[in-house]
């Protein structure tokens, strides 16, 4: 993003963002970071402290926000029964871009501020349809595309959870057998937070001309992160880390790629590149880069994987 006078953005470098620390200790150590972060990801104790500590304290600030707005609401309509609702964070942006990683360390430093705040953190890949059906309708190959997931589902999961309903199942996906894993779940019951993280996670659809409501994902969240990159360090990343799970991952028998492992590096490297070529780079800049704008705030990431520049959106 180019920053101009009309942007509904702020925008900070790494250095000016680090300042809004403000002194709060980090409670992290450098093995619970290695423990958190995905392959391939840089990700160290400088980085969280001057990135997501700020960001998980200026997420505080609008919890808090948040639960004396609903306990204000619920005395001007008079309803003491109200259960609370979960604060709901989607986190958006590319494969390899880093989600999953931000994802788990917003939760560990969330979690651990003097409220204590319960916190829970769901994939959108559990709510990807099983192979079988995607097989059936041809949409393998457009697997992480938005109409691969079910769609339903998830507003159905998120709708429960701001109703304060209690013991609200997620499904499970396995990223080792690529697939989701038959009858197991998850189950989420009235966190204070909620981390709900996926490529498309913002991602909108066409407003009909009568007028009806047409729920998105995102109209269950209370604040939206997206995580950016050029295209070439996000291509580059994919095939580094492809490459790496050719060596680790991919060699165990129950993997779905394990026909990759044996294969010489060349062709692994085309495959690799095909994959990238045909499939994420066309969700890239169709479905998931499209609906950066739609964020609360963008992490602009530079090639070396750690972010460059914050945009925070103006109030």
């Amino acid at each position: 993003m180019v920053p101009s006078r009309f942007s509904p953005y702020r925008f900070f470098s790494a250095e000016e963002w680090g300042h809004f620390r403000a002194g709060q200790p980090l409670n992290l150590s450098e093995a619970e970071v290695e423990r958190l972060r995905s392959l391939n990801d840089p990700v160290d104790l400088g980085e969280v402290g001057r990135i997501l500590l700020p960001i998980s304290r200026l997420l505080s600030a609008h919890v808090e926000a948040s639960q004396l707005l609903f306990r204000q609401r619920r005395r001007f309509l008079g309803d003491g029964a109200a259960e609370k609702t979960p604060f709901v964070i989607g986190i958006a942006g590319s494969v390899a871009v880093g989600k999953s990683t931000t994802a788990r360390i917003l939760k560990e430093l969330l979690a651990r501020w003097p409220s204590s705040p319960k916190v829970d953190l769901v994939t959108t890949d559990g709510f990807l349809y099983p192979n079988a059906v995607l097989e059936a309708e041809g949409l393998m190959r457009r697997k992480g595309f938005p109409e691969s997931y079910d769609v339903g589902r998830i507003l159905r999961f998120l709708s429960d959870l701001k109703a304060g309903v209690r013991h609200v199942e997620a499904p499970v996906y396995s990223h080792l057998v690529y697939d989701v894993v038959k009858g197991a779940s998850v189950t989420v019951d009235q966190p204070d937070i909620l981390i709900f993280e996926g490529l498309n996670v913002l991602q909108a659809r066409d407003i009909p001309p009568d007028g009806k409501a047409v729920p998105f994902v995102s109209d269950f969240f209370d604040y939206a992160i997206y995580i950016d990159a050029e295209e070439a360090d996000i291509r580059r990343w994919y095939l580094d880390r492809f490459m790496r799970l050719r060596d680790t991952a991919f060699r165990d028998q129950r993997s779905f790629f394990h026909r990759y492992a044996s294969i010489g590096e060349e062709e692994a490297l085309a495959i690799a590149e095909g994959l990238w070529r045909d499939i994420n780079a066309v969700n890239l800049r169709e479905n998931i880069l499209p609906t950066r704008p739609r964020a609360d705030l963008i992490l602009a990431k530079g090639p070396s994987h750690r972010v460059e520049r914050v945009a925070l959106r103006k109030l």
